[in-house]
């Protein structure tokens, strides 16, 4: 079930941030305890010089693949109090690449970057193409997806789905990245450019960014010459007291406006009218309401999953994982169908 996030830790994990602000912060800090996390394989990678630091991703490559085959590659980015290993066994992503046939890397946030392990989307040098943190993942996904990577990697399918802070990473992704990342999937995170400081960040999280209007012309913009259409999944639970549900529609208005002004024939999706609309319940768990919207050719653009219920946590994850809720429809196999659907 859902963990707390030491809200505490993390503010002052970013002490420099906050005095800069002119706000006082001890120097000293008590401890964090991070619990260890499960036993994995990982393999090495060196982060660029961009990012200072070292970063060990985990990458799955489900057996019995034809290494000459070109297959998807999902890059999953964890949320705060999270590593590779706890994130891959809390969404189950490893075993939806089994039966549909992908490779997923989970790319890494080290402790000496953020003392909780959040993805710094908040910070100004981690929102733009080239520096930072986009950089680092986006040259992550090069190196796997290269000539010289043991499985062929089909760079036209390469998607990336993100929780919380990995979530608010994936937006970022999408809007500077848009030649790397063919769709994205938002989870319990935050639009681009909803924040620029810690303490903005934190108003954010509890009750949308102050200018939504902007986001979404601020999202095409960061795509500059490579602008396209990005299709996107949003999913949030009702209840979530730690991002609030408002941060999932101003993602969902932000892409569906950047893609807008993207699109060479400038079609515009209504929000408030999504072309399908399905409701259901889980056996025994959260009901929920998925939303779809198509362009005027019909191709998928956008989707919302909607978990009624659900709060910070994946839906439909592992039981007892980190920051999960097993009773949400399964968010890994909506992840995937929605990217095998919109491209």
């Amino acid at each position: 079930m859902t963990k707390p996030i030491d809200w505490r830790a993390l503010y002052a994990s970013n002490r420099a941030a906050i005095r800069r602000a002119g706000v006082s912060v001890p120097d000293r800090l008590p401890p964090v305890r991070i619990p260890a996390p499960p036993r994995a394989v990982r393999r090495p990678w060196h982060a660029p010089a961009v990012t200072g630091a070292r970063r060990r991703p985990l990458i799955h490559v489900p057996a019995g693949l034809d290494a000459a085959t070109a297959v998807p590659l999902v890059c999953m980015l964890h949320g705060c109090t999270q590593d590779p290993a706890s994130f891959a066994a809390a969404t189950r992503m490893n075993a939806a690449a089994d039966r549909h046939g992908f490779v997923v890397l989970y790319p890494h946030q080290p402790r000496e970057a953020n003392a909780q392990g959040c993805w710094n989307w908040f910070a100004p040098e981690h929102q733009e193409r080239g520096r930072g943190e986009p950089a680092a993942i986006a040259e992550a996904i090069g190196q796997l997806s290269g000539s010289g990577a043991r499985q062929a990697i089909d760079r036209r399918r390469v998607f990336v789905a993100g929780l919380s802070s990995g979530g608010a990473m994936a937006a970022i992704l999408a809007a500077t990245y848009p030649d790397v990342v063919a769709a994205v999937a938002v989870h319990s995170g935050l639009a681009y450019r909803s924040a620029t400081n810690v303490q903005a960040a934190f108003a954010a999280m509890a009750r949308g960014g102050e200018d939504p209007a902007t986001y979404g012309p601020a999202a095409h913009a960061a795509m500059g010459p490579h602008a396209r259409v990005v299709p996107a999944l949003v999913v949030h639970g009702t209840v979530d007291a730690t991002v609030a549900p408002v941060n999932g529609e101003q993602v969902l208005r932000q892409l569906m406006t950047a893609n807008r002004l993207a699109a060479p024939d400038g079609w515009e999706l209504d929000p408030a009218r999504p072309t399908e609309t399905e409701r259901g319940q889980v056996p025994g768990g959260h009901a929920y309401t998925r939303s779809r919207w198509r362009d005027a050719a019909g191709a998928l653009r956008h989707e919302r999953l909607l978990v009624h219920g659900l709060g910070h946590a994946w839906s439909g994850g592992a039981a007892g994982g980190s920051h999960t809720d097993p009773r949400g429809p399964d968010a890994s196999e909506a992840i995937w169908r929605f990217f095998a659907d919109a491209t």
